[in-house]
């Protein structure tokens, strides 16, 4: 059986990953190298354990999201559905079972908003570990002053964090409003909070979004 460790431990996944990244840094996009894919890996785990799923499907969520970015390396157009069949190949060459990779490949495959839904529960909490990653260290950008609205919204995060309590899936901001006000926040990412929405309701919860206090989902 493939652990999550086995894929940690694979070098032509790391260059893979590392790479993807490199392909956005030449395009100007936030960081996407080993701090988001273990950081989504390590969210969409707590998401499925604390739903009483089986170490398993924690395990292939875990791998999931390490590996969701991969596909930024052909192009970022698509680059979820290409990462899926980077991710297929990948794994069935390391002989994975293909229940097991079916469902990793169908969640990296339906993790971009503009075309992906939670189609099983390791899509779901890919999903929502994924949008939920907002924080001021993916911001690359070292001037304020040549920042766009996307360096904006994630360089005002003073504070992220997801948490499951009593049937509902809350991300809590803590948001610098003097950097970027709250309105931008939901210009960028209001279909991905209705994707996140969407995906909650997958695993049976509510999803809840809490800006400065207030909750605005």
């Amino acid at each position: 059986m493939i652990t999550f460790k086995d894929i940690l431990e694979n070098e032509d996944i790391k260059t893979y990953i590392q790479q993807a990244d490199e392909s956005l840094i030449a395009l100007g996009y936030t960081e996407h190298s080993f701090a988001h894919v273990m950081k989504v890996a390590n969210d969409a785990a707590y998401i499925l354990k604390k739903l009483n799923y089986s170490q398993h499907d924690i395990e292939l969520a875990q791998i999931a999201g390490y590996m969701h970015d991969i596909g930024n390396l052909v192009n970022r157009i698509d680059h979820s559905q290409s990462g899926a069949i980077m991710a297929f190949r990948i794994l069935d060459h390391m002989n994975m079972n293909p229940k097991d990779i079916a469902l990793i490949v169908s969640a990296i495959g339906n993790h971009d908003e503009g075309t992906g839904v939670a189609v099983n529960h390791i899509a779901a909490a890919l999903i929502l570990a994924d949008k939920s990653d907002v924080r001021r260290s993916r911001v690359r950008n070292q001037s304020q002053n040549n920042f766009d609205i996307h360096d904006r919204v994630n360089f005002s995060v003073e504070k992220s964090s997801l948490e499951i309590i009593d049937g509902e899936i809350m991300l809590n901001l803590k948001i610098d409003i003097s950097i970027s006000p709250v309105l931008e926040y939901f210009e960028i990412f209001l279909n991905r909070m209705i994707m996140c929405k969407n995906a909650a309701e997958k695993l049976n919860l509510r999803f809840r979004l809490k800006i400065n206090g207030q909750q605005l989902m």
